[in-house]
């Protein structure tokens, strides 16, 4: 768990705790669950006769994959090319969805004999997605396909699309990201959740696995076991944020398991430089792994990456480990000096906190890294931020974040006549501007955010889940919370309130920022650890405590951990 620097942020939380469905007493009696376990099921909306699929997901309750638009067309195009023996050039994005997608897809079309050729652009030369550039380049190295497949891309490549269907290459594009105002791109299929109502929580991974599964349904390939990619499902799953809701939520939990156990060589050896050993959980592929996969994307190729999935060799995937390791420490250190000077051209962090919105560039930071530090600046102001990346030419690539209820594919949209280009998600996305544009572009965006929040931004709020004691906390009760497994984006990980605890301090300080102490509340004792403790400015005892539990492996025995998400000075009821 990872939690901003508190002595960054510009105004205090309030706490708010989530009030008990009436839904809940009735839901445990149901069930035979403890009310606590019950109390967390009904906020998530699960009713009793949900409840059993909820706790216990099968893969017999997956959905037909031709229920997905345009599937049958992609699987007949595809088994096509497999008959016909014909060139299949696999292009993919930088981004760890982008490298599991194009590892799906190649295993599977490999079941079937079939070779493809695969392709990542350059985040630098050529930019995300379909580009010109890209598609030549491809070709010169590959020479010309009879088809090619755009994954986790390719939705708002109109120009691409059209140039290749001039060029006699046929394209079909899975991916989930929303569609270009201008229309549907030219292609044969497009596979993507956006075109209908129902499966928008999917990324291009999980598209990635239901067009396997509709290849096995349309024509078994002998030796190839579906479940074998569910590794790389969660993988991609996980790191692109999308919501664990639905058939997500069995993929992912049945994905981390097999990650646990993960056969490929080169995840066995980025898990052991990651120190992942165990029991996989989301925050372990959010906060390592899924970092490393994507470092270099960020700052140079994905094909590393991409190597590192694939790799068959057990001395290629250490080299390739150690290679993903180096690039994630360069990020840090970009990532991180980008972080200053952001905050430096903040100034104020009370005034900026003021405004509707933050739009920030320079022509001395990385593309690769704004999108995190975009991130960190929008979780920091609980405001959407965007921040650009200027070329030498002039032309700035910007990176989005946002915040709950503020969708920034529609606040690009108002600015649209200061753009390049743009597009994305309600909660990421992606604009290229030309740097003279930038001012008017950056109060355009304001006046969106601005009309966005007319009733006015409230201060962002520490909602807690339940008010609990350390009592509470029973081997009964923990054993049905791991089946709230895994957290995520739409099942978010709990947040408990336990007030009145007394904390044994000083407690012993790590790496210089954190800190490892133990809790005392009633007379039951917890040991727990708080990530950038506040160490100069600790609270008076006793304290009310946020606090996560958090479920892990030591030398083979499963643990509990307690962790310290915020801290104050005990208030009465």
């Amino acid at each position: 768990m990872v939690v901003p620097d508190s002595s960054l942020t510009p105004h205090p939380r309030s706490w708010l705790v989530k009030p008990v469905p009436r839904e809940a007493e009735a839901l445990a009696q149901d069930t035979g669950l403890p009310l606590l376990a019950a109390t967390l099921l009904a906020q998530r909306g699960v009713t009793a006769e949900k409840a059993r699929d909820f706790l216990v997901p099968r893969l017999g309750s997956l959905g037909d994959p031709f229920d997905l638009p345009e599937m049958r067309p992609l699987v007949q195009r595809l088994l096509r090319a497999v008959d016909e023996r014909q060139q299949v050039l696999l292009y993919g994005d930088y981004d760890v969805d982008g490298v599991t997608s194009l590892s799906i897809i190649h295993l599977t079309l490999r079941a079937y004999g079939l070779q493809t050729h695969l392709y990542l652009p350059h985040r630098l030369e050529e930019g995300y997605g379909l580009s010109l550039d890209g598609l030549q380049r491809a070709f010169e190295k590959h020479g010309k396909p009879d088809l090619v497949l755009a994954l986790d891309c390719g939705t708002t490549s109109l120009t691409e699309t059209a140039w290749l269907r001039a060029e006699g290459v046929d394209c079909a594009i899975v991916d989930h990201h929303e569609l270009s105002p201008a229309g549907r791109p030219d292609c044969v299929a497009l596979v993507n959740p956006q075109l209908g109502s129902d499966h928008h929580y999917f990324c291009t991974a999980g598209l990635c696995f239901k067009v396997a599964h509709a290849l096995m349904k349309a024509r078994r390939a002998e030796n190839f076991d579906l479940k074998s990619t569910l590794d790389l499902v969660a993988l991609g799953t996980v790191a692109d944020l999308v919501p664990l809701v639905a058939e997500n939520r069995l993929l992912v939990r049945r994905g981390l398991e097999a990650l646990a156990q993960t056969p490929r060589l080169g995840l066995r050896a980025l898990k052991q430089i990651a120190g992942v050993d165990g029991l996989v959980q989301t925050h372990h592929v959010g906060f390592r792994l899924g970092p490393r996969l994507n470092a270099a994307g960020r700052l140079d190729t994905a094909f590393t990456s991409l190597s590192l999935l694939l790799t068959e060799d057990e001395d290629e995937a250490g080299a390739f480990a150690e290679q993903l390791e180096l690039h994630n420490r360069e990020r840090q250190a970009v990532e991180q000096r980008v972080f200053q000077e952001a905050l430096s051209q903040l100034g104020n962090l009370e005034e900026a906190a003021a405004q509707p919105a933050v739009v920030l560039g320079s022509r001395d930071w990385h593309p690769g890294v704004i999108g995190i530090v975009a991130s960190r600046i929008s979780r920091l102001l609980h405001r959407p931020a965007i921040l650009i990346a200027i070329d030498e030419s002039g032309m700035g690539k910007g990176s989005g974040r946002s915040i709950p209820g503020f969708s920034l594919v529609a606040a690009i949209e108002q600015c649209r006549a200061y753009l390049e280009r743009g597009g994305g998600h309600a909660m990421a996305a992606g604009v290229s501007v030309m740097e003279d544009q930038i001012p008017a572009f950056r109060q355009a965006f304001l006046d969106a955010a601005q009309r966005a929040f007319e009733d006015g931004l409230q201060p962002p709020a520490l909602e807690l889940d339940a008010d609990v004691g350390f009592r509470d906390l029973t081997p009964e009760f923990l054993n049905h919370y791991r089946l709230l497994e895994p957290f995520g984006q739409r099942n978010p990980e709990p947040l408990f309130l336990v007030r009145g605890v007394q904390p044994r301090l000083p407690g012993q300080i790590m790496r210089e920022k954190h800190l490892r102490l133990q809790l005392v509340q009633g007379g039951v004792m917890h040991g727990a650890r708080w990530f950038h403790a506040p160490l100069d400015q600790m609270p008076p005892a006793p304290w009310d405590i946020a606090l996560r539990i958090q479920r892990n492996f030591w030398r083979g025995e499963e643990r509990w951990q307690f962790t310290i998400e915020d801290a104050r000075p005990s208030v009465a009821d």
